[in-house]
């Protein structure tokens, strides 16, 4: 793994107080559907709506969490989701990166410690574009891409108590 990149993989050397704690417990179970969820999750934490979104703010900047937005089933929107994988070059990895994360495609990207070394996951707006989609990386990188369609989906609601 690159040096360069080797840090994404590493947690973040931040103190969480009992309120980020409790913050990120709560919004790990969703937001309410109301008008305005941030001000009906601060009541139930006991603060100020603005206090909350200042901790979510630095949360993320932060890099403690490194995403917060709602998760939809693309499938059920006529859409799809696929793993894809790739054998970058270390002398290139960061220019395949930056090239491969170009695409609005690419949901996420990682560095992995093997072979195929680049993991990353498209979302195209119709099946037939994945295919189309990671063919237009091979084209941009010159890597071959290793596409790996979902066969059975697993809902095991990941939640990671802080």
């Amino acid at each position: 793994m690159s040096t360069d990149i080797a840090h994404l993989n590493e947690p973040a050397k931040v103190h969480l107080d009992d309120l980020d704690r409790k913050l990120i417990n709560r919004l790990q179970d969703g937001l309410p559907v109301v008008s305005k969820p941030y001000a009906a999750v601060a009541e139930e934490l006991g603060i100020a709506e603005d206090l909350l979104l200042e901790r979510l703010q630095w949360l993320l900047k932060t890099r403690i969490l490194t995403r917060f937005g709602p998760m939809f089933d693309i499938a059920q929107m006529g859409g799809a989701f696929c793993l894809c994988a790739m054998a970058v070059p270390e002398e290139r990895y960061d220019e395949v990166t930056e090239q491969v994360n170009s695409l609005e495609e690419v949901a996420h990207n990682y560095a992995r410690d093997h072979e195929l070394n680049m993991w990353f996951v498209l979302a195209t707006e119709t099946p037939d574009e994945i295919e189309s989609c990671g063919k237009r990386i091979e084209e941009l990188t010159g890597i071959p891409v290793r596409l790996f369609p979902k066969e059975r989906e697993f809902f095991i609601e990941f939640k990671v108590p802080v």
